[in-house]
């Protein structure tokens, strides 16, 4: 018999985008989804901001950095899903001692080197969310190109 984890010490999100620009659909286990956008001319101010939800926004903030700068290296994508998985300290405050990014990107003509580059500059320099972070929790991420 398989142990569930302990909801207080792992939350578990998706998004996906649903869109040519920078709309996300947003789902938490059977909670109904939620919309996540950026304003214009970006995004359509179809849901809420990358800031409301910290889960959401990191994987929001750094996909739509990602699509930013591959679409600007003339990259074909066609879909693009952040899976992120937040383990909670022990002890107080019990904020994230550590975040798992698995980044799944649809592409025929972006290569790992190429998401690789475009992930450094995100976190980095581009990504506010993951700039907020950095230093206080431990942030890793699995890349996978699906062509």
């Amino acid at each position: 018999m398989r142990k569930e984890p302990d909801k207080s010490k792992e939350l578990n999100t998706s998004i996906h985008l649903i869109n040519d620009k920078l709309h996300f659909k947003g789902i938490v286990e059977d909670h109904i989804p939620l919309s996540i956008d950026y304003t214009a001319p970006l995004g359509d101010d179809l849901g809420y901001t990358s800031l409301e939800l910290l889960l959401f926004s990191l994987s929001s903030c750094l996909g739509s950095a990602l699509l930013i700068f591959l679409r600007k290296m003339k990259k074909t994508i066609t879909g693009l899903e952040i899976h992120s998985k937040g383990i909670r300290k022990e002890e107080h405050p019990t904020g994230f001692k550590t975040i798992l990014l698995e980044i799944n990107l649809n592409s025929t003509d972006t290569t790992i080197d190429d998401l690789n580059k475009v992930l450094k500059l995100s976190e980095d320099t581009y990504c506010p969310v993951w700039s907020m972070l950095k230093g206080n929790v431990e942030i890793n991420t699995k890349c996978t190109i699906i062509s």
